[in-house]
């Protein structure tokens, strides 16, 4: 320990730590852009500036560390003189017309630009534009761009992906694509963790929003949503609702009244799911030497894209089963067109997902079925526009028969979800009876790379779950070198899984993952049931339209083959 004075309070601060990281500690103040903490403290904003008595000059307070008898000062006139300037500077090279931004009043900007009273700037503004693609998943605007490098650290530090970089330099300086390529020459997975770091609206998601409105007030159109698991942890977030008042069916209502003709839940399809690839998994194990080893989870499709653009001849090893996503779609078309008397090129089915890659699954060819992704981000703009305040509507269940879910369907939205979910069945279907419902809880939890194994009627299964691309980057590694072996792993792209997607609502400086996952198991522990293969009406539609899983015809509708993916979005 350290002892220092911050304001002319005595403090004892741990040694190492920056003088930003004691100031939290202390419960003192000191505004920062670029900073976020554990993943990127560069001093590039220079928003942090403090003044050290004896120091020449102010310094960075998110990299500049400690020393015995620092006497710190945070709030001197010279401070708020070099934080406003800093500030003017940067404003000087952002595009303000804050209206027309979807980050208008969550923007770490903004709310720094009223904190330092800032009504005019005699800097001018002059900010530079770059055309950009309009159809990719992932847009950019140039002319919002603070240089606070945060997308760079997260997709270097966390996905290892490298897809953007600082180029030139001094007061050209400016973040772009690495080597200067287009966004569509790149190996970039979309799974969004740039834009939830982001501190302003220089990175969004495709706005789909205006083709779901023109298909809901199309009347020869019939509209169904599907809602995914991690949703409802957040999908009120923004909305000024009480986590414990956003339950699953205020958000049923908030959906009917946008318009939707049909209400669906994705958790119905994540129990299918497990019953197709739970199956095919088994099945793998029975045919050992036929496959490639380990087999891997398949419903991420930012996975799908690492493993297509990074490591192409490993492909093969994804389960050929489609995202809960997509085998809801012709599942749900098959069955309104049996039931309802709906032709299936009436029916324009739209998904809500904690997920910017959903964007680019719905443009693959071979997933046809699914129209149209929206974030949940895009869903909290909708219910803004309609006026639809959540906490006023009347609460209503999902539509039947898909709406009805397991347990651990809920929990596919946390990192370990989906393994935990497969084990569950898995193990009802060798033994010939269910496990206890948390007997395969050691894949929970936030750990990067998580390993389990267990042995089931004499046959040892050995599993691993991660999340994170570097993570699942370190874990193909060990596996090319022969140190791990495993015949079973699930891969989610974003930290936390679902729960921490790079669709989900942002609250800057603040990881959310682990706090939804929370949410999900809770949901679990409450069901009635808490395995796939118990979801009656899942039982039923095998019964009634696909007579078991990979038969014929659920081999057609709920299996693909990613080799034939195209990389680039449609």
């Amino acid at each position: 320990m350290v002892n220092i004075k911050i304001n002319d309070n005595a403090i004892k601060a741990k040694d190492g730590s920056t003088i930003l990281e004691v100031a939290r500690a202390n419960n003192i103040d000191i505004p920062t852009l670029c900073e976020y903490e554990e993943l990127n403290c560069i001093g590039a904003c220079r928003i942090c500036m403090v003044e050290v008595l004896g120091f020449d000059r102010l310094v960075a307070a998110c990299n500049t560390v400690v020393e015995p008898g620092m006497n710190i000062l945070t709030d001197s006139a010279k401070v708020r003189d070099a934080r406003k300037k800093n500030m003017q500077l940067i404003l000087s090279e952002h595009n303000t017309d804050c209206t027309k931004c979807v980050r208008n009043n969550n923007c770490k900007l903004q709310d720094l630009s009223e904190k330092f009273n800032i009504q005019d700037n005699p800097y001018g503004e002059k900010y530079r534009s770059v055309e950009w693609p309009k159809n990719f998943p992932l847009q950019r605007d140039e002319s919002k761009c603070v240089k606070c490098m945060r997308c760079i650290q997260v997709c270097d530090n966390i996905q290892g992906i490298h897809v953007w970089d600082v180029r030139n330099h001094g007061t050209r300086t400016s973040v772009g694509i690495r080597d200067g390529v287009k966004i569509d020459e790149t190996k970039c997975v979309l799974c969004g963790q740039c834009i939830t770091h982001c501190p302003v609206g220089a990175l969004v998601e495709r706005d789909d929003i205006q083709k779901v409105y023109d298909a809901i007030e199309n009347p020869d159109i019939t509209t169904i949503v599907q809602v995914a698991p991690a949703v409802r942890t957040a999908w009120a977030e923004e909305l000024g609702l009480d986590r414990k008042k956003a339950t699953p069916r205020h958000m049923v209502a908030a959906l009917k009244k946008l318009g939707f003709d049909y209400v669906f839940d994705t958790d119905w399809s994540a129990d299918l799911t497990i019953m197709e690839e739970g199956t095919e998994f088994l099945n793998r194990l029975k045919h050992k030497k036929d496959y490639a080893w380990p087999m891997f989870t398949s419903c991420c499709p930012a996975w799908v894209r690492y493993l297509k653009g990074h490591r192409p001849d490993q492909v093969k090893q994804l389960s050929s089963a489609k995202s809960p996503q997509q085998m809801f779609g012709p599942a749900a078309k098959e069955l309104l067109s049996k039931t309802a008397g709906l032709k299936k090129k009436d029916i324009f089915c739209v998904s809500i997902m904690p997920c910017v890659a959903k964007k680019y699954e719905c443009g693959v060819p071979q997933m046809k079925d699914v129209e149209c992704s929206l974030t949940v981000r895009e869903f909290q703009r909708m219910m803004k526009t309609a006026g639809i305040k959540p906490s006023d509507v009347k609460p209503c269940d999902f539509d039947s028969p898909l709406g009805e879910a397991t347990g651990a369907a809920h929990i596919f939205g946390a990192t370990g979800g989906v393994m935990e979910a497969a084990l569950r069945t898995a193990y009802a279907i060798i033994m010939g009876k269910n496990p206890p419902a948390d007997l395969f809880k050691g894949v929970r939890g936030m750990d990067g790379w998580k390993e389990a194994e267990f042995t089931l009627k004499g046959n040892k299964i050995r599993v691993a779950v991660v999340h994170g691309l570097v993570n699942a980057e370190k874990l193909l590694q060990a596996i090319d070198k022969g140190e791990v072996e495993y015949d079973f792993v699930e891969v989610m792209t974003c930290p936390g899984g679902c729960a921490g997607g790079g669709g989900q609502p942002i609250k800057d400086q603040c990881e959310q993952a682990k706090d939804r996952g929370k949410i999900l198991y809770f949901l679990d522990k409450r069901e009635k049931s808490r395995f796939s293969h118990e979801n009656k009406s899942v039982q039923k539609i095998y019964k009634d339209i696909y007579g078991k899983p990979l038969s014929k015809k659920s081999h057609n509708d709920f299996h693909t083959d990613q080799r034939k993916w195209d990389f680039q979005p449609h």
